[in-house]
């Protein structure tokens, strides 16, 4: 896999803000609303998205810079065969055997949510596992093994801002080598967390298996921001749209639409579509609606010189002054 260094066009020694600015000029170009969906332009948005979610990630992008994790952000020398014995009392997946460092991911030693940290129960139960009965932890009166849940298995990903608003199913490899396909709810925000019952590590002596804990971080979008369940735009028009209106056509999440600018617009004036937001979700009945899109419009002028244009500005004389608002 390429370096994500080399895919967004930045050095190694490039800022936060130098990357993000690489990603969403690279974004836009290759994005399928813009490029026109081919297989290559979305190949290519995908390599694009998995190098920001490398090194836009300040705590990715440091493993990744120590060695600590691949281009893919798989950890590096990991065994999933290897168990946690050796180099410990925790084993290699947290450091102290083979592979050494940090890793991608770690697990929680909890019996149930993420924040109730160790159990006291669970700790007098592998107490008692090494010191009597052959490794088994045993009850007062010398019966059965005490069954306690497995690890929770806590991993973070980046999704793009598509799949956060509007749902879909990213694959994902656990700690253990296996792919589980996981589903990402509708209108998911940047640092909720996904739990996947059951998908953590083994259950001890008969108890049920742990967890998986996804923490979520979404990617940003070329052309909107989210403001709750509304997205926001800039979008830029041309000085014959601004002076005569007309239909301008606007990406949403879900197609083009056209949006009617009236004569006379200028930069600045916002247009709401609504509905275009983020997508209704929760219960039915009880959900929230759906959000809206406010559009700004930019009057933007040629990049390139237009002889034509230039030549009616000499000629024209406006009757108007642009900073009268402000004397």
């Amino acid at each position: 896999m390429r370096d994500p260094y080399e895919i967004l066009g930045v050095s190694k020694t490039a800022s936060e803000a130098e990357i993000k600015k690489a990603y969403r000029t690279l974004a836009k170009k290759h994005h399928p609303d813009t490029a026109g969906g081919s297989a290559a332009d979305k190949k290519k948005f995908q390599e694009i998205s998995g190098a920001y979610d490398i090194v836009g990630d300040k705590e990715k992008r440091a493993k990744f810079d120590r060695g600590e994790i691949d281009a893919a952000g798989n950890p590096r020398g990991f065994d999933p065969g290897a168990g946690f014995g050796g180099g410990g009392p925790f084993g290699g997946g947290f450091g102290g055997g083979q592979g050494g460092g940090a890793r991608d991911f770690h697990y929680t030693w909890s019996g149930g949510d993420a924040d109730e940290g160790f159990r006291a129960e669970d700790i007098f139960a592998d107490l008692l596992g090494g010191l009597g009965g052959r490794g088994r932890a045993r009850g007062a009166g010398g019966g059965r093994p005490q069954a306690a849940k497995g690890d929770d298995y806590l991993m973070n990903i980046t999704v793009a801002f598509e799949e956060a608003a509007r749902g879909a199913t990213r694959r994902v490899k656990l700690p253990d080598g296996t792919d589980i396909d996981v589903r990402i709810p509708v209108a998911l925000k940047d640092g909720q967390q996904i739990r996947v019952r059951g998908k953590g590590g083994p259950g001890k002596n008969g108890g049920p298996p742990g967890d998986l804990l996804l923490n979520v971080a979404v990617a940003p979008h070329p052309y909107y921001v989210r403001d709750g369940n509304d997205l926001r735009m800039d979008l830029p028009i041309s000085v014959p749209e601004a002076v005569f209106g007309g239909k301008v056509p606007v990406p949403t999440l879900t197609g083009t639409v056209e949006l009617t600018v009236l004569p006379g617009a200028n930069s600045g004036q916002v247009l709401r579509l609504k509905g275009k937001g983020i997508p209704a979700h929760g219960s039915a009945g009880g959900g929230e609606q759906a959000g809206d899109l406010y559009v700004k419009l930019l009057v933007t002028l040629p990049e390139k010189s237009d002889p034509e244009f230039q030549k009616f500005l000499e000629k024209w004389k406006p009757a108007y002054d642009p900073r009268a608002k402000m004397k």
